[in-house]
């Protein structure tokens, strides 16, 4: 007799079977994968027992390779070995400032409103592609782990991220295989995995510095309710600033000792920030730090850096997270006496001077039980779990917010506030607006994110025009314009008029993401075989030059060859363009460059009597005692 599965409405009807889930906090100097195994989180670690991922990728022409032997030679190849990489995500190249003391080889993608793009050995590289790498070999391990293919996975992004950076992290998700349950804020996550831990209630600040992000998020924990009731930030403020600092003092030691001191090149550039890194991690549990090395110039570093020198000269990036601190108090209207407990997120807030910032200003010891590199990845695999339907969803609710006000270009480039920043997530908000000229049958939609007043001084998201408004006298029509944001963040727009029923909407894909064909071709190149890229690429660039050679050459021809060649050295000249021509038709990139090199040979003579023609046109008429030596 065949036995029958029950199941209750709501429940897995195969109940026994766990679901793989995993949270990923996708960080700016390590990333980790986590996972709920017999109800407790636990950091899922590589072969060689590693919890933490450098997230640092490096580029060779057929291979990347991620983490730990990349850092290694970070400093040997900084041009393509890219780190944090994390602040550029759904930026374009006017939004990095400090390029010039960042050893990488930006690039302004047109076709892609000015999407940030670094060249590498491997070719053109996003951010997103980059940050696909890293999450792929998260993947891995957790599907070498856990034994299965993984059902989906929660990653965490700072509360501070805007639209562009979310859709951004989404689509690095996507382009890595990966199903996003959902994308969750690092402090939201922290307060999570902290909370359960400890059945904590009550008010709590995350201070959340990480390698390139800082965030603070206020948060109200009740009976398994965790409600964000403000949060403030910065997307570009983390570790890698103190790293900086001391990387610029290094430079300010060797200059005032060699007179003859010659600016950085690239590999010295990412040796000083590496040794930099070395001695902020190292000053966390002692008193100075020593710092040698030998620069490529010759110079030689041989410096002392004491916790007083480093705490001096970094005390302003100390009060700069202080600055959104207080005015995320003051959105909250909570005063220090509200707070009951302070959470400390991050590598960076080991820095035994941040403990103490935070400490005096909150008036209380922060809470440090917690790994602050591993709590935001053991929060979001909790949150993986419950949505992978491996427990019931009633035992814990994220009350989580926007971070930045969202709404619409006016007349006069002004911005019309929809959505508030700080409104609890997910959210709709619609507001009726009207046209401006008599018989307006269109209108333009300009989405922005900011706090500013004026368009120009906030993010432009998206655009789009609702068209076949009836004519009617200006402020006659009314279009309700509705804005969607749902749990990761994410924004959809729509526009309806009301008296004619005509609509239009959008789901906002930010400047500087990548376009859907992209993602799908990204998708496409991924599962072909890496030798047959590269052959394909060896290729490319064998034509290219061909062509290139091919061009200068007829050129040539076409302004001298007739005066400077005879027939017979002619006749070979084209023979050889011939067979480099019908090379390039063809798939060996081996033969195209034999031919590129038999075509330069054939022609050198040639090339020799044409620099000999142009000298003595240049001397023609003058004498030597009229040339300037």
């Amino acid at each position: 007799m065949a036995l029958l599965q029950i199941s209750e409405p709501g429940m897995s009807p195969a109940p026994h079977q766990h679901k793989l889930a995993v949270g990923i906090d996708l960080g700016t100097t390590n990333s980790l994968v986590a996972t709920v195994k017999s109800g407790m989180s636990t950091v899922l670690h590589d072969e060689q027992g590693h919890a933490l991922l450098p997230s640092v990728v490096r580029y060779l022409e057929d291979q990347v390779i991620v983490g730990h032997e990349a850092q290694a030679a970070q400093s040997a190849d900084p041009i393509n070995t890219i780190v944090s990489v994390k602040r550029f995500m759904g930026r374009a190249l006017h939004d990095i400032t400090d390029r010039a003391h960042i050893p990488y080889q930006f690039v302004e993608n047109a076709a892609s409103a000015g999407m940030l793009e670094l060249s590498t050995r491997a070719g053109l590289k996003s951010p997103v592609e980059i940050s696909a790498d890293i999450l792929k070999t998260l993947k891995l391990r957790a599907e070498k782990a856990l034994g299965g293919e993984l059902t989906g996975a929660v990653i965490t992004v700072p509360a501070y991220f805007d639209d562009a950076q979310r859709q951004a992290t989404k689509d690095a998700a996507r382009l890595a295989g990966i199903h996003v349950l959902r994308l969750l804020n690092e402090p939201t996550a922290a307060a999570v995995a902290y909370g359960l831990d400890n059945a904590a209630e009550g008010v709590y600040v995350i201070y959340d510095l990480g390698g390139g992000t800082f965030d603070i998020s206020i948060l109200k924990l009740s009976q398994g309710v965790f409600e964000v009731l403000a949060t403030n930030g910065d997307s570009a403020l983390g570790g890698d600033d103190f790293d900086h600092r001391i990387y610029c003092w290094l430079i300010d030691q060797v200059r005032s000792k060699n007179a003859d001191f010659q600016p950085l090149n690239e590999q010295d550039t990412r040796l000083l920030l590496t040794k930099a890194r070395q001695a902020k991690e190292w000053l966390t549990d002692n008193h100075e730090a020593n710092i040698v090395c030998k620069l490529s110039t010759g110079a030689l570093v041989d410096e002392t850096l004491s916790v007083a020198e480093f705490v001096r000269f970094t005390e302003h990036l100390v009060n700069k997270t202080l600055s959104p601190t207080r005015k995320a108090m003051r959105d909250a209207g909570l005063t220090i006496d509200d707070i009951k407990g302070v959470v400390l997120v991050g590598g960076a807030t080991r820095m035994p001077h941040i403990r103490h910032a935070v400490q005096a200003h909150f008036q209380q010891e922060p809470l440090t039980n917690l790994d602050p590199d591993k709590v935001v990845a053991l929060g979001a695999a909790i949150q993986a779990n419950v949505l992978a339907g491996n427990r019931s969803g009633d035992d814990i609710l994220l009350l989580d917010v926007t971070p930045l006000s969202l709404g619409l270009e006016t007349m006069g480039g002004l911005v019309e506030k929809v959505i508030p920043r700080n409104s609890t997530l997910p959210i709709a908000r619609a507001q009726d607006f009207t046209t401006y000229k008599d018989g307006q049958t269109a209108m333009a939609i300009h989405v922005v994110q900011g706090e500013r007043e004026l368009v120009s001084d906030c993010r432009s998201l998206a655009r789009f025009e609702l068209r076949g408004i009836p004519p009617m006298v200006a402020g006659a029509a009314r279009i309700r314009v509705t804005f969607q944001v749902d749990a990761d963040g994410l924004l959809s727009v729509s526009a309806r008029e009301q008296a004619s029923g005509v609509e239009a909407a959008i789901t906002v894909k930010p400047s500087y993401g990548l376009h859907e064909d992209q993602i799908t071709q990204m998708l496409k190149d991924s599962y072909g075989a890496a030798e047959s890229d590269k052959q394909a690429r060896m290729l490319r660039e064998a034509v290219v030059d061909a062509q290139r050679l091919i061009e200068a050459i007829h050129v040539a021809l076409a302004q001298a060859g007739d005066q400077l060649l005879s027939a017979d050295e002619r006749s070979l000249i084209t023979q050889h363009i011939d067979t480099l021509t019908q090379l390039c038709a063809g798939t060996d990139h081996h033969a195209i460059h034999q031919a590129s090199d038999a075509l330069n040979h054939a022609t050198e003579p040639f090339a020799a009597r044409r620099m000999d023609a142009s000298v003595q046109q240049a001397l023609a008429g003058k004498n030597l005692d009229s040339l300037e030596l």
